[in-house]
């Protein structure tokens, strides 16, 4: 066995340093003997034989990166040539179905056969000085300007497997076997794929699609996976070949140097959206020989031009799951993230490097980015192993409505008649159109030191193309702001440019860029500091016709007085064009007429300037196209503007048409910058001026008079530019951030320190496998090393606990019964006696107030014959078991139901009409029996998201995978047994959760992180029940029943204040909306159920819903999503609004008795009464798909979801308190301070 072990070492050493040799220089074809080491022999574990399987979990010792995944920790391997990053469903177990909804890498995507020994699927993760040195040279070869080193090689190998061929076998088929290999390495920054084709490896190219009952072509190519909350969509993914002649090519050509070795970078910040390929030119050896067939087939890599670059179709080719030729478009990048593990040096054919401007982005530190050719124009490829790029092979390339014609160099899609679009987009002449989208800002108005933040706002464009008009909307922008854009109809000009009036010979935005561009604006008001900078990305055509499009608006503008109106004279504007750019600058003014004060009306005119660069990708290999002028100009004839107070909505309506410069404008023709006669500097902007006036301007990254250009040493200027750790280095117009040695960059774009494996807590993490918490402790004892013991009243090893019953060893005094439960037993005294069950003496125990109220009424009686009828119209109390008065009391004559405190006094309105119960709340803990103590520290959370869920005097957590609950590992997380915990509520900054408690009452509140629970409210408190945080704000407000009133305090319960205490009869759930400031809750009062909302700070209260209610009691608000959600116990349906655009929609009914509700993804999440439940609901189908019950059979009170991390978003009282002093409310596009109650000789202000 030594002799054999040490000839098998012998061969793959010889092997390794054939290929090492191999990766010095251009080589023939690979062979099998090339390919890495596998088989039994190297450690391989093997799939079995079989059609359409999914191996087990390949655990990983080192976590794999995948687009912007960093925490991937295992695999799958499947028979038909792709690995998993999590488990395929079964419904997918087949090809066909592409792209997946779980991410993939696919080295050859086909209906592979090994059933009947046809073939081997190996597979192993390697951590071996000698393959980790190998995948680095051939990542080396293929990024040679990246200095990688590997940590873990996972090595899948397809050896000798046979085609699925059908019901009807292909004879050309018969004997036909495939064998390849893919191999994924890592770092601790970046993850790479090399897959490796042997000469004929690939005898077979395609297989019998179960799905289309046809031969359909392998696919190389890899995906995401689905993304997205309330609804899943498919996220980034690329496919590098999916036809025929492309996948016969994979054996005889490369992008790394070497024939049949294909590398690809698919993990890193580089990654987020969209894989990276190798491009490194191949050619073959001089005297290599090709068949005749092959002769016309150029070896060298394709570059990737424009004509490569898969583009988004039209609207019926919209990528759709099952579509293996649907090319997919994800959104350009944003140009912010740090270029990682690339040394300095001049950019590559495949690297560029650019600067934004520092001064536009003032909250964020300034940051240099390497984009690739293909993320720079928002465009992403599709990369074929033909170098012949065709309509043959691209015609998916082109709209539904356009023609494909080859070209010497290329192709290029043009519309049809009665189209126009650049042939990527068309949509018919004349026809109206419609644009949708999103704006986002931070705009500082006026003086103030304080920006207007908002988010998510709607976008919609409506235009009539005959006529050049466009009207445009932008919804929710805040009171504080909206008057002060009213001079910036630009914002939604720029659809008036794509849509113009064509004047014969000239052609408007959407005719030359398909809707497929980046739009730059720079605004600078003249006598006033600052400017606006608005960046627009316009990504084409949507699967429902429309054109889609991004605004970010970030600066300072003046402030124009609430209800003014501005008035705008038409005007016009030059746009020059050149090559895949377009650059227009105006100076314009505009009046505005402030509201009338004392019979008059003050009105201004003001001046602002304005510059734009639009880029865009155009086809080039078409000379017969007849060339764009120059110059254009675009004439507004009308220009229309409006803010709506009341809907916070801001309209602009341009009327629009593009044609030559009139004569006599002040941007005639004759200017030098239009003939080239200005003389600037080749880093400078001729920008025109009136007559034959101009002025030079360096570009960005560049300093001088305009004539002379010379470089910004940014990195001298801003010596802390890359932050610490980190070394700047200088390059023309921009610069470029490193990592100290010993560093790396964070997702965050900083320099941490590379750290060594360091040991593991598993009892921490919750890794160790010790029984659940409730029968055992995890103990960590250092290094990697645990103990498991179990807890007293189980017995066992730690890992297996069982309980003790600890009633058969007499516990209990002799006058009383034992009880055993797990983990401890109770003693109650019999009959005759009293005390705590442990002593017990002769004499009867003392009757409650309950039980001595149903005596007066029923009379001793009843004691001797329970049979004896009620009498008729006399209401008599029920008690529980304990003798406390039962929360829901009931007349058994009337059918009317009320809640009572614990000393059976009626709540008020409360009371229900017969047949309906109210959902009364019990003040009273469970008795605490004597036996062992449960520990009520918290036992802390393992990464990932959870449901938490209270149950009278614990919360257990639920962990979620995706949506899914993972029922199996569902734990409690604390007990504090003599609390009623009611309202639950998560700090996602802190990872704390806060619970109101109606026992004591009391607000409290622990760390997911663990340790001991703390109160932080006790005094004037009655029935504590809702409970929400401000995450930003950092505060919570709760909902109180019994002083009929709404509060709020700091994190710590210091702080307090009453917000609401006026019209408030039963209110119970409460949310917030931290980014937009405002608060909902409910009020299941019997007389008049309603749900209201109002600001933060209390203000601006209103009924949100009045109208068919029954007992409304839970309260939800996805901050993803903007949605609404309640559920009601009386009508028995989850109801959902958009609370901007009020309109109910029923999302679930025939609901038991539901009484909490939280929200994640596309799923609610309820407790239910009758069912002792949590229910998960699917928004999107409206259907229950799941319910959760507990080992302890008993009332479920309040769910909310503990996030893994915080939802984007800010409000004004999230940096520095908002400038106040104490309480810091915020308010849609604002905050107000208030002072807590109470504050006599408290240095406290109030201001709005």
């Amino acid at each position: 066995m030594r002799a054999t072990s040490i000839r098998s070492g012998a061969v793959w050493t010889r092997a390794l340093l054939l290929q090492l040799l191999l990766l010095a220089g251009p080589g023939g074809c690979l062979s099998r003997q090339e390919l890495f080491p596998f088989g039994p022999g190297q450690g391989d574990l093997e799939l079995g034989a079989g059609d359409d399987l999914v191996s087990p979990a390949l655990a990983l010792s080192r976590t794999l990166r995948f687009y912007h995944r960093s925490d991937i920790d295992s695999v799958y391997v499947t028979t038909n040539g792709l690995i998993a990053m999590s488990e395929p469903p079964a419904e997918e177990s087949h090809p066909g179905l592409f792209p997946p909804t779980f991410g993939a890498v696919a080295p050859f995507l086909a209906d592979l056969d090994t059933t009947d020994g046809f073939g081997k699927v190996y597979y192993r993760e390697d951590l071996s000085p000698f393959i980790t040195q190998l995948a680095a040279q051939y990542v080396q070869r293929g990024f040679p300007e990246v200095s990688f080193q590997p940590s873990s090689v996972v090595v899948v190998t397809w050896e000798s497997v046979a085609p699925y061929q059908g019901p009807s076998r292909n004879p050309a088929q018969e004997g036909k076997r495939n064998t390849f290999q893919a191999v994924l390495t890592s770092s601790d920054v970046s993850s790479y794929a090399i897959f490796l084709y042997p000469e004929d490896g690939l005898q077979f190219h395609t297989t019998f699609s179960k799905t289309d009952k046809n031969q359909v072509p392998a696919v190389v190519a890899f995906c995401q996976g689905s993304v997205g909350f309330l609804w899943k969509s498919d996220g980034a993914y690329n496919i590098f070949a999916n036809d025929r002649e492309s996948i016969e090519n994979l054996a005889k050509s490369s992008n790394s140097g070497q024939q049949g070795i294909w590398v690809f970078e698919i993990g890193s910040p580089a990654t987020t959206n969209g894989v990276l390929p190798a491009d490194v030119n191949f050619e073959p050896d001089n005297g290599a020989d090709y068949d005749d067939e092959d002769e016309d087939y150029d070896l060298v890599t394709p570059h990737l031009g424009l004509e490569d670059m898969g583009t988004t179709p039209f609207p019926h080719e919209a990528p759709r799951r099952g579509d293996a030729h649907t090319y997919k478009v994800p959104r350009v990048l944003s140009p912010r993230r740090t270029a990682t593990e690339r040394p300095p040096g001049p950019p590559t054919e495949r690297t560029r490097s650019f600067q934004l401007p520092v001064e536009k982005f003032p909250q964020q530190p300034p940051q240099v980015i390497d984009v690739d050719e293909v993320e720079e124009t928002g465009v992403v490829f599709s990369y074929n192993t033909d170098a012949r790029q065709t309509c043959a092979n691209n015609r998916h390339q082109c709209s539904v409505h356009a023609e494909c014609r080859d070209y010497a160099t290329g192709f290029c899609c043009s519309c049809v008649a009665g189209y126009t679009g650049n042939g990527r987009q068309c949509v018919a002449e004349g026809s109206p159109q419609r644009v949708n989208g999103k704006v986002k800002g931070r705009i500082f108005v006026g003086t103030s030191q304080v920006p207007v933040v908002f988010e998510n706002t709607d976008l919609h464009s409506y235009v009539v193309m005959n006529h050049g008009r466009s009207y445009t909307a932008i919804s929710t922008i805040p009171e504080t702001l909206g008057y002060s854009l009213l001079p910036l109809a630009p914002i939604g000009g720029i659809i008036g440019w794509m849509f113009a009036v064509e004047q014969d010979g000239f052609r408007n935005g959407f005719s030359i860029t398909g809707g497929e561009f980046t739009r730059q604006a720079e605004v600078t008001f003249v006598g006033h500091p600052g400017k606006l900078v608005i960046k627009q990305q316009f990504s084409g055509i949507d699967e429902h016709g429309h054109l889609t499009i991004d605004t970010e608006l970030e600066g300072r503008v003046p402030q124009i007085p609430f209800g003014s109106s501005v008035h705008i004279e038409p005007y016009t504007e030059l746009y020059h064009y050149s090559h895949t750019v377009i650059t227009s600058s105006s100076t314009r003014e505009y009046t505005v007429t402030e509201p009338e004060r004392d019979g008059a009306a003050p009105s201004h005119t003001y001046t602002y300037q304005w510059r734009q660069t639009i880029t865009f990708q155009d086809c080039v290999h078409d000379d017969s196209r007849p060339a764009l002028p120059s110059t254009q100009q675009l004439s507004v004839d009308s220009v229309f503007v409006l803010y709506n107070e009341e809907e916070r909505i801001l309209r602009y309506a341009l009327s629009n048409s593009i044609g030559p410069v009139r004569d006599g404008s002040p941007d005639a023709l004759q200017n030098p910058c239009y003939i080239g006669t200005h003389g600037c500097d080749t880093n400078a902007a001729c920008r025109p001026g009136p007559g034959t006036q101009f002025t030079c301007e360096c570009s960005i990254g560049f300093r001088g008079d305009g004539r002379i250009c010379y470089d910004i040493d940014e990195c001298a200027e801003q010596p802390s530019v890359c932050g610490s750790n980190a070394i700047c280095n200088n390059h023309p117009a921009t610069f470029r951030c490193e990592c100290m040695e010993g560093f790396r960059f964070s997702d965050e774009g900083t320099c941490v320190a590379v750290m060594d494996q360091r040991p593991i807590d598993y009892c921490t993490t919750g890794l160790h496998d010790c029984d659940i918490p409730q029968r055992a402790r995890c103990v960590y004892t250092g290094g990697s090393s645990y103990t498991c013991s179990c807890l007293p009243g189980f017995s066992g090893d730690g890992r297996a606990c069982q309980d003790v019953d600890e009633c058969q060893v007499s516990r209990c005094h002799p006058d009383a019964f034992c009880y055993n439960t797990p983990g401890s037993f109770t003693c109650q005294c019999k009959p005759g006696y009293q005390g705590d069950g442990f002593r017990c003496v002769p004499g009867e125990v003392e009757k409650t107030r309950c039980q001595q109220e149903r005596e007066h009424i029923l009379g001793a009686a009843e004691a001797v014959d329970l049979q004896r009828p009620r009498p008729p119209g006399l209401f008599v109390p029920e008690c529980d078991e304990h003798g406390n008065y039962v929360p829901t009391q009931c007349h058994g004559s009337t059918g009317y139901c009320w809640c009572v405190d614990r000393d059976g006094r009626e709540l008020e309105g409360t009371r229900t009409r017969p047949g309906m119960r109210p959902p009364c709340l019990s003040t009273v803990a469970p008795p605490i029996h004597q036996g062992p103590s449960v520990p009520t520290a918290v036992i802390p959370l393992p990464p990932g998201t959870h449901l938490l869920f209270a149950q009278t005097g614990k919360i257990e957590h639920l962990p979620l995978e995706g949506t899914t609950m993972k029922k199996t590992e569902a734990k409690a997380l604390l007990h504090i047994p003599a609390k009623v915990i009611i309202g639950l509520a998560f700090d996602c900054v802190d990872k704390m959760v806060y619970w109101t408690d109606i026992g004591e009452p009391s607000i409290g509140r622990a760390s997911l992180h663990g340790g001991e629970p703390s109160t932080i409210v006790r005094q004037d408190l009655g029935s504590p029940e809702g409970i929400a945080v401000d995450h930003l704000g950092r505060n919570i407000f709760w909902t109180d029943s019994l002083l009929d009133r709404i509060e709020v305090a700091k994190l710590d319960g210091s702080q307090r204040r009453v917000l609401l205490e006026t019209d408030l009869v039963n209110p119970r759930g409460i949310v917030t909306d931290s980014v937009r400031g405002n608060l909902y809750w409910t009020d299941w009062n019997r007389d008049s159920p309603k749900i209201e909302t109002s600001y933060m700070d209390g203000t601006n209260r209103r009924i949100l819903v009045q109208d068919d209610l029954g007992l409304p009691n839970g309260l939800t608000f996805d901050a993803f999503s903007s949605q609404l959600c309640w559920v009601d116990a009386g009508t028995h349906r989850a109801e959902c609004l958009n609370p901007a655009q009020p309109s109910r929609r029923k999302v679930l009914e025939g609901l038991q008795y539901p009484f909490a509700v939280t929200s994640y993804g596309k799923n609610l999440y309820y407790t239910d009464w009758q069912t002792n439940s949590v229910v998960a609901a699917d928004l999107a189908i409206s259907r229950e798909m799941d319910a959760f019950h507990p080992h302890k059979q008993s009332r479920l009170y309040g769910i909310t979801i503990a996030l893994s991390q915080c939802p984007q978003g800010h409000n004004y009282c999230s940096v520095n308190n908002g400038g106040c002093t104490h309480l810091c409310l915020a308010t849609p596009g604002s905050r107000t301070c208030r002072c807590p109650d109470n504050t006599l000789g408290v240095d406290c202000i109030e201001r709005k």
